[in-house]
Protein backbone atom coordinates (compact mmCIF):
# COMPACT_ATOMS: atom_id res chain seq x y z
CA UNK A 1 0.00 0.00 0.00
CA UNK A 2 1.21 3.51 -0.81
CA UNK A 3 0.12 6.38 1.42
CA UNK A 4 -0.84 9.99 0.80
CA UNK A 5 -1.37 12.69 3.42
CA UNK A 6 -2.62 16.20 2.76
CA UNK A 7 -5.33 18.27 4.36
CA UNK A 8 -8.09 15.77 3.73
CA UNK A 9 -5.96 12.90 5.00
CA UNK A 10 -4.96 14.61 8.28
CA UNK A 11 -8.46 15.42 9.62
CA UNK A 12 -7.27 16.86 12.96
CA UNK A 13 -9.35 18.83 15.44
CA UNK A 14 -11.50 18.36 18.51
CA UNK A 15 -14.63 17.85 16.43
CA UNK A 16 -13.33 14.71 14.73
CA UNK A 17 -14.59 11.35 15.89
CA UNK A 18 -12.03 8.84 17.08
CA UNK A 19 -11.95 5.95 14.62
CA UNK A 20 -14.33 3.19 15.67
CA UNK A 21 -11.66 0.73 14.55
CA UNK A 22 -9.59 1.89 17.53
CA UNK A 23 -12.29 2.49 20.12
CA UNK A 24 -14.38 -0.62 19.44
CA UNK A 25 -13.26 -3.14 16.84
CA UNK A 26 -9.61 -3.39 17.92
CA UNK A 27 -10.16 -2.68 21.61
CA UNK A 28 -9.67 -6.15 23.13
CA UNK A 29 -10.55 -7.10 26.69
CA UNK A 30 -7.65 -8.68 28.57
CA UNK A 31 -8.79 -11.76 30.49
CA UNK A 32 -5.35 -13.03 31.53
CA UNK A 33 -1.69 -12.34 30.73
CA UNK A 34 -1.92 -13.61 27.13
CA UNK A 35 -5.68 -14.18 26.78
CA UNK A 36 -8.00 -11.61 25.21
CA UNK A 37 -11.64 -11.32 24.16
CA UNK A 38 -12.77 -9.49 21.04
CA UNK A 39 -16.27 -8.41 20.09
CA UNK A 40 -17.87 -7.62 16.74
CA UNK A 41 -18.71 -4.22 15.27
CA UNK A 42 -19.67 -4.92 11.65
CA UNK A 43 -20.93 -8.26 10.32
CA UNK A 44 -21.22 -8.67 6.50
CA UNK A 45 -24.47 -9.67 4.82
CA UNK A 46 -23.12 -13.24 4.66
CA UNK A 47 -23.68 -13.37 8.46
CA UNK A 48 -20.16 -14.72 8.89
CA UNK A 49 -17.44 -12.91 10.76
CA UNK A 50 -15.41 -10.53 8.62
CA UNK A 51 -11.95 -12.03 8.09
CA UNK A 52 -10.23 -8.65 8.45
CA UNK A 53 -11.68 -8.28 11.94
CA UNK A 54 -10.12 -11.58 13.03
CA UNK A 55 -6.74 -10.69 11.46
CA UNK A 56 -6.72 -7.22 13.02
CA UNK A 57 -7.78 -8.41 16.47
CA UNK A 58 -5.26 -11.27 16.41
CA UNK A 59 -2.50 -8.79 15.61
CA UNK A 60 -3.64 -6.57 18.50
CA UNK A 61 -3.35 -9.57 20.84
CA UNK A 62 0.11 -10.44 19.52
CA UNK A 63 1.28 -6.81 19.80
CA UNK A 64 0.26 -6.68 23.46
CA UNK A 65 2.68 -9.51 24.17
CA UNK A 66 5.83 -7.67 22.97
CA UNK A 67 7.70 -4.59 24.16
CA UNK A 68 6.89 -1.08 22.97
CA UNK A 69 10.11 -0.94 20.94
CA UNK A 70 9.19 -4.00 18.87
CA UNK A 71 7.34 -3.40 15.59
CA UNK A 72 5.48 -5.95 13.49
CA UNK A 73 7.04 -6.65 10.11
CA UNK A 74 5.00 -9.67 8.94
CA UNK A 75 2.13 -11.98 9.78
CA UNK A 76 0.92 -15.25 8.26
CA UNK A 77 -2.57 -16.56 8.96
CA UNK A 78 -4.97 -19.41 8.23
CA UNK A 79 -8.75 -19.38 8.61
CA UNK A 80 -9.75 -22.89 9.69
CA UNK A 81 -13.46 -22.52 10.58
CA UNK A 82 -16.25 -20.04 9.90
CA UNK A 83 -16.67 -17.51 12.69
CA UNK A 84 -19.94 -17.22 14.64
CA UNK A 85 -21.11 -13.57 14.88
CA UNK A 86 -23.32 -14.51 17.85
CA UNK A 87 -20.47 -14.98 20.34
CA UNK A 88 -17.17 -13.18 21.13
CA UNK A 89 -13.79 -14.50 19.97
CA UNK A 90 -11.07 -15.53 22.41
CA UNK A 91 -7.47 -14.89 21.39
CA UNK A 92 -4.78 -17.05 22.98
CA UNK A 93 -1.20 -15.79 22.52
CA UNK A 94 1.88 -18.00 22.72
CA UNK A 95 5.25 -16.29 23.16
CA UNK A 96 6.98 -18.53 20.64
CA UNK A 97 10.32 -16.71 20.67
CA UNK A 98 11.64 -13.56 22.32
CA UNK A 99 15.01 -12.39 20.98
CA UNK A 100 17.05 -9.21 21.13
CA UNK A 101 16.18 -8.15 17.58
CA UNK A 102 13.28 -10.43 16.54
CA UNK A 103 10.34 -11.92 18.42
CA UNK A 104 7.57 -14.27 17.26
CA UNK A 105 4.07 -14.52 18.69
CA UNK A 106 1.56 -17.23 17.77
CA UNK A 107 -2.15 -16.48 18.12
CA UNK A 108 -5.11 -18.85 18.12
CA UNK A 109 -8.65 -17.46 17.79
CA UNK A 110 -11.21 -19.71 19.49
CA UNK A 111 -15.01 -19.98 19.49
CA UNK A 112 -17.08 -22.78 21.03
CA UNK A 113 -13.87 -24.39 22.26
CA UNK A 114 -12.43 -24.82 18.74
CA UNK A 115 -9.88 -22.76 16.79
CA UNK A 116 -11.33 -20.71 13.94
CA UNK A 117 -8.06 -18.99 13.01
CA UNK A 118 -4.32 -19.33 13.63
CA UNK A 119 -1.64 -16.73 13.07
CA UNK A 120 2.06 -16.10 13.52
CA UNK A 121 3.33 -12.53 13.74
CA UNK A 122 7.00 -11.54 13.66
CA UNK A 123 8.22 -8.38 15.38
CA UNK A 124 11.53 -6.57 14.97
CA UNK A 125 13.33 -3.83 16.87
CA UNK A 126 13.71 -0.85 14.52
CA UNK A 127 17.14 -0.75 12.88
CA UNK A 128 18.18 1.79 10.20
CA UNK A 129 19.55 0.39 6.96
CA UNK A 130 21.35 2.11 4.06
CA UNK A 131 20.13 -0.60 1.65
CA UNK A 132 16.60 0.16 0.41
CA UNK A 133 14.50 -0.05 -2.76
CA UNK A 134 10.86 -0.35 -3.77
CA UNK A 135 8.68 -0.49 -6.87
CA UNK A 136 7.27 2.79 -8.16
CA UNK A 137 3.68 3.54 -7.17
CA UNK A 138 1.16 3.19 -10.04
CA UNK A 139 0.16 6.46 -11.70
CA UNK A 140 -3.43 7.02 -10.56
CA UNK A 141 -5.69 10.01 -9.80
CA UNK A 142 -5.33 11.50 -6.32
CA UNK A 143 -8.02 10.43 -3.82
CA UNK A 144 -9.43 13.98 -3.74
CA UNK A 145 -10.37 13.56 -7.42
CA UNK A 146 -12.43 10.39 -6.88
CA UNK A 147 -15.80 9.47 -5.37
CA UNK A 148 -16.12 7.22 -2.35
CA UNK A 149 -17.96 3.93 -2.74
CA UNK A 150 -20.94 5.40 -0.85
CA UNK A 151 -21.00 8.43 -3.16
CA UNK A 152 -20.93 6.14 -6.19
CA UNK A 153 -23.90 4.19 -4.82
CA UNK A 154 -25.87 7.42 -4.30
CA UNK A 155 -25.03 8.34 -7.90
CA UNK A 156 -26.29 4.96 -9.16
CA UNK A 157 -29.51 5.32 -7.12
CA UNK A 158 -30.33 8.60 -8.90
CA UNK A 159 -30.86 6.70 -12.16
CA UNK A 160 -34.67 6.57 -12.68
CA UNK A 161 -34.26 3.50 -14.92
CA UNK A 162 -32.41 1.49 -12.27
CA UNK A 163 -33.83 -2.04 -12.00
CA UNK A 164 -35.53 -2.58 -8.63
CA UNK A 165 -33.40 -5.57 -7.61
CA UNK A 166 -30.27 -3.47 -8.12
CA UNK A 167 -31.82 -0.61 -6.15
CA UNK A 168 -32.56 -2.92 -3.23
CA UNK A 169 -29.05 -4.36 -3.31
CA UNK A 170 -27.42 -0.92 -3.37
CA UNK A 171 -29.58 0.29 -0.47
CA UNK A 172 -28.50 -2.75 1.55
CA UNK A 173 -24.88 -1.88 0.86
CA UNK A 174 -25.46 1.70 2.02
CA UNK A 175 -27.07 0.47 5.25
CA UNK A 176 -23.93 -1.42 6.28
CA UNK A 177 -21.95 0.50 8.87
CA UNK A 178 -18.50 -0.35 7.50
CA UNK A 179 -15.69 1.45 9.40
CA UNK A 180 -13.65 1.85 6.17
CA UNK A 181 -13.65 4.56 3.50
CA UNK A 182 -12.94 3.34 -0.01
CA UNK A 183 -12.50 5.14 -3.34
CA UNK A 184 -12.25 2.89 -6.43
CA UNK A 185 -9.80 4.20 -9.02
CA UNK A 186 -11.71 2.46 -11.85
CA UNK A 187 -15.16 1.61 -10.49
CA UNK A 188 -16.53 -1.65 -11.94
CA UNK A 189 -19.77 -1.56 -13.88
CA UNK A 190 -22.10 -3.09 -11.31
CA UNK A 191 -24.98 -3.46 -13.79
CA UNK A 192 -23.23 -5.43 -16.53
CA UNK A 193 -21.45 -8.74 -16.35
CA UNK A 194 -18.73 -8.58 -18.99
CA UNK A 195 -15.47 -10.20 -17.83
CA UNK A 196 -12.83 -7.79 -16.61
CA UNK A 197 -9.13 -8.00 -15.86
CA UNK A 198 -8.60 -9.42 -12.33
CA UNK A 199 -7.04 -6.25 -11.00
CA UNK A 200 -8.40 -3.35 -8.95
CA UNK A 201 -6.99 -0.19 -7.42
CA UNK A 202 -8.56 1.50 -4.40
CA UNK A 203 -7.74 4.38 -2.14
CA UNK A 204 -8.64 3.19 1.38
CA UNK A 205 -8.41 4.51 4.92
CA UNK A 206 -10.03 4.01 8.31
CA UNK A 207 -13.08 6.13 9.05
CA UNK A 208 -12.41 8.69 11.76
CA UNK A 209 -9.21 10.01 13.29
CA UNK A 210 -6.40 7.88 14.75
CA UNK A 211 -3.44 10.26 14.90
CA UNK A 212 0.25 9.43 15.13
CA UNK A 213 0.02 7.03 18.07
CA UNK A 214 1.71 3.64 18.16
CA UNK A 215 2.83 2.31 14.78
CA UNK A 216 1.64 -1.17 15.80
CA UNK A 217 -1.90 0.23 16.07
CA UNK A 218 -1.80 1.51 12.49
CA UNK A 219 -0.58 -1.93 11.37
CA UNK A 220 -3.54 -3.55 13.16
CA UNK A 221 -5.96 -1.17 11.42
CA UNK A 222 -4.34 -1.90 8.04
CA UNK A 223 -4.65 -5.63 8.77
CA UNK A 224 -8.40 -5.12 9.29
CA UNK A 225 -8.73 -3.12 6.06
CA UNK A 226 -6.65 -5.57 4.01
CA UNK A 227 -9.37 -8.23 3.74
CA UNK A 228 -12.09 -5.82 2.53
CA UNK A 229 -13.00 -5.80 -1.21
CA UNK A 230 -10.23 -8.35 -1.69
CA UNK A 231 -11.79 -11.63 -2.84
CA UNK A 232 -14.03 -9.91 -5.36
CA UNK A 233 -10.99 -9.18 -7.52
CA UNK A 234 -10.73 -12.89 -8.36
CA UNK A 235 -14.31 -12.88 -9.68
CA UNK A 236 -13.91 -10.07 -12.22
CA UNK A 237 -12.99 -12.36 -15.17
CA UNK A 238 -15.87 -14.71 -14.24
CA UNK A 239 -18.77 -12.31 -13.72
CA UNK A 240 -21.02 -14.43 -15.95
CA UNK A 241 -20.88 -17.22 -13.34
CA UNK A 242 -22.82 -17.33 -10.10
CA UNK A 243 -20.67 -17.76 -7.00
CA UNK A 244 -22.77 -18.26 -3.88
CA UNK A 245 -20.07 -17.33 -1.40
CA UNK A 246 -16.33 -16.90 -0.98
CA UNK A 247 -14.22 -16.96 2.17
CA UNK A 248 -10.61 -16.24 3.02
CA UNK A 249 -8.48 -19.33 3.66
CA UNK A 250 -5.07 -17.81 4.29
CA UNK A 251 -3.72 -14.31 4.60
CA UNK A 252 -0.20 -12.84 4.77
CA UNK A 253 1.03 -9.28 5.21
CA UNK A 254 4.39 -7.49 5.31
CA UNK A 255 4.94 -4.05 6.83
CA UNK A 256 7.95 -2.29 5.33
CA UNK A 257 7.79 1.31 6.54
CA UNK A 258 5.79 3.59 8.89
CA UNK A 259 2.41 4.84 7.64
CA UNK A 260 -0.91 6.25 8.84
CA UNK A 261 -3.98 4.03 8.42
CA UNK A 262 -6.24 7.09 8.74
CA UNK A 263 -4.54 8.63 5.68
CA UNK A 264 -5.46 7.54 2.17
CA UNK A 265 -3.51 4.42 1.13
CA UNK A 266 -3.41 3.07 -2.42
CA UNK A 267 -4.43 -0.59 -2.35
CA UNK A 268 -3.51 -2.58 -5.47
CA UNK A 269 -5.35 -5.93 -5.71
CA UNK A 270 -4.75 -8.56 -8.38
CA UNK A 271 -5.55 -12.22 -8.87
CA UNK A 272 -2.86 -13.94 -10.97
CA UNK A 273 -4.50 -17.38 -10.66
CA UNK A 274 -7.91 -18.85 -9.85
CA UNK A 275 -9.77 -22.14 -10.23
CA UNK A 276 -13.18 -21.26 -8.89
CA UNK A 277 -14.47 -24.82 -9.03
CA UNK A 278 -11.80 -25.73 -6.49
CA UNK A 279 -12.67 -22.63 -4.45
CA UNK A 280 -9.03 -21.53 -4.38
CA UNK A 281 -8.62 -18.15 -6.06
CA UNK A 282 -5.31 -16.44 -5.31
CA UNK A 283 -5.79 -12.68 -4.91
CA UNK A 284 -2.91 -10.55 -3.68
CA UNK A 285 -2.61 -6.92 -2.71
CA UNK A 286 0.06 -4.32 -2.15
Amino acid sequence: MAETGGAEGERPGAGDLRSVLVTSVLSLERLDLDLFRGRHYWVPVTRRLFGGQIVGQALVAAARAVGEDMHVHSLHCYFVRAGDPGVPVLYQVERTRTGRSFSVRSVKAVQHGKPIFICQASFQRAQPSPVQHQFAMPAVPAPEELLTWDELIHKYLQDPNLVEKYRQGLNKMLAQNVPIELKPVNPPDVFHWQPQEPKQLFWVRARGYIGEGDMKLHCCVAAYISDYAFLGTALLPHRQHTVEFMVSLDHSMWFHAPFRADHWMLYECESPWAVLGQVRPHPQGS
